[in-house]
């Protein structure tokens, strides 16, 4: 049976599976930019060079050494000629001499015997197969011949009628010896262009570092004011582009922050002439509900206040998550029926600003005593991130409304209210000060049967 599915697996192209073989090549590249930059220089040079390395090998290399092999084969052809030609020559004295003094060979005449056994030859030995290979094609007689060890020299013995001809060449005369300065010569320039590519990618690569921790520390709330636009064109255009837009955020900032003030200071004043005018008026019941008014309205004033500044202007210090959580246990101590347990994986201290901190745990602190006889705080800090979890017995509230009570001034009427003052603020300064950290604050189900708190800040 066809079906729609099959179709499309039939269809599928072939290309898949090298997206699939890639994606997965990808797992174990490395993710900084400043290795692969010196990966795309470095890659393409070693291909380069190999490309170069293994074509000199295969022709310069082997032509050179044959050439020699056969030239030296022979001048080792020509001496048995005149041996066999010349035979009136007995203790061969001549021979030697033109050889060694013409040919650069040194020749002996042995008796008759036995050739030594075949060597085993090397791996890897370019000189015996060509050498052997001249020899077999111009002399065509029995030989054995010795390439190895560190001497100068190369040994050949070949067996004539009656005697062995011994002859000892130079091996720089047989064999292309001087192979080894070009990898030398390749390799040390390949080693000094990788050095300045290192040294010019640093330099290219640090301006980029700066700016992403400048963002960084801006993300966090820290200040960023040694920050300088430097390196290329392109770095030097984002880094200025992140200067104005810091610069234009941190002027709105001042700006609601002093709004806020000035409008903060009207209220206030008309709100104490509130409070003036029903105290002069007396005890008089049918004003309780005016005096109530006012509170609220000055209790929603210094909440909304806090919302807006938010801790903004405070500076960046350090404090023990210890002595923050020992507070909270007391606090709860203090309220019968209530319990509060605490644990810290990891280092104890962390920089933060403190005020806005301490702030944030303690407000899900107190939400969570106010609803729930039990909370668990667990603090995980890692080296990237610092993550502290509160899970109590409460209510909890609706999965629905979970992002709602994060907006200002939202009233939760159903299962438990995190506002029981009225401002609707609550979680909204909370997570208000764990985004100025660079974190945030979410919600879930606890595993005792509440609401789960999660605030996550970079460490």
């Amino acid at each position: 049976m066809v079906t729609f599915d099959s179709l499309r697996r039939e269809d599928r192209p072939p290309a898949r599976g090298w997206r699939w073989m890639f994606r997965r090549l990808r797992l174990y590249l490395p993710t900084g930019l400043y290795v692969r930059s010196l990966l795309i220089i470095i890659i393409p040079m070693l291909l380069l060079q190999s490309v170069v390395a293994a074509l000199f090998m295969e022709r310069h290399w082997q032509m050179v050494t044959q050439r020699l092999s056969a030239a030296v084969t022979r001048d080792i052809a020509a001496v048995i000629q005149i041996i066999e030609t010349y035979p009136q020559d007995t203790d061969y004295s001549e021979v030697a001499r033109i050889a060694r003094d013409q040919l650069g060979l040194q020749i002996s005449i042995e008796p008759d015997g036995d050739l030594p056994p075949p060597r085993t030859k090397p791996f890897f030995s370019i000189l015996d197969g060509i050498l052997s290979d001249e020899i077999s094609d111009q002399v065509k007689r029995p030989f054995w011949i010795d390439t190895l060890g560190d001497s100068n020299l190369v040994e050949i013995r070949i067996k004539l009628e009656d005697k062995i001809l011994r002859v000892l060449a130079r091996r720089n005369s047989t064999y292309a010896s001087n192979t080894h300065i070009f990898i030398v010569w390749m390799v040390g320039a390949s080693l000094v262009l990788i050095g300045i590519s290192i040294l010019f990618l640093r330099g290219q690569i640090r301006p980029i570092l700066a700016l992403a921790n400048a963002a960084e520390s801006f993300g966090k709330g820290q200040k960023a004011d040694n920050f300088h636009p430097r390196g290329a064109d392109e770095v030097r255009r984002a880094g200025l582009a992140f200067i104005l837009m810091r610069e234009r955020i941190e002027r709105q900032m001042e700006q609601r922050t002093a709004m806020l003030t000035g409008v903060s200071h009207d209220l206030r004043t008309i709100l104490t002439r509130f409070k003036l005018q029903l105290a002069l008026a007396g005890d008089n019941p049918d004003l309780h509900g005016l005096n109530d008014d006012v509170n609220d309205m000055q209790s929603m004033l210094e909440a909304y206040m806090a919302f807006a500044r938010s801790e903004v202007e405070e500076d960046v210090g350090e404090m023990k998550l210890s002595d923050l959580f020992a507070k909270l246990e007391t606090d709860f101590e203090l309220h019968e029926g209530k319990t509060l347990k605490y644990s810290i994986e990891g280092e104890d201290g962390i920089a933060v600003r403190p005020n806005a901190f301490t702030r944030l745990v303690t407000n899900l602190a107190s939400n969570a005593r106010r609803y729930a006889s039990t909370l668990d705080v667990n603090a995980k800090h890692s080296a990237k991130w610092l993550t502290i979890t509160f899970d109590d017995d409460g209510p909890g509230i609706p999965e629905k409304n979970r992002e709602d009570v994060f907006k200002p001034f939202f009233r939760l009427d159903e299962a438990r209210n995190l506002d029981a003052s009225g401002t609707g603020l609550g979680l909204a300064i909370a997570r208000d000060i764990a985004r100025s950290h660079g974190g945030n604050v979410t919600l879930g189900d606890s595993p005792l049967g509440g609401l789960r708190a999660i605030v996550r800040l970079p460490a």
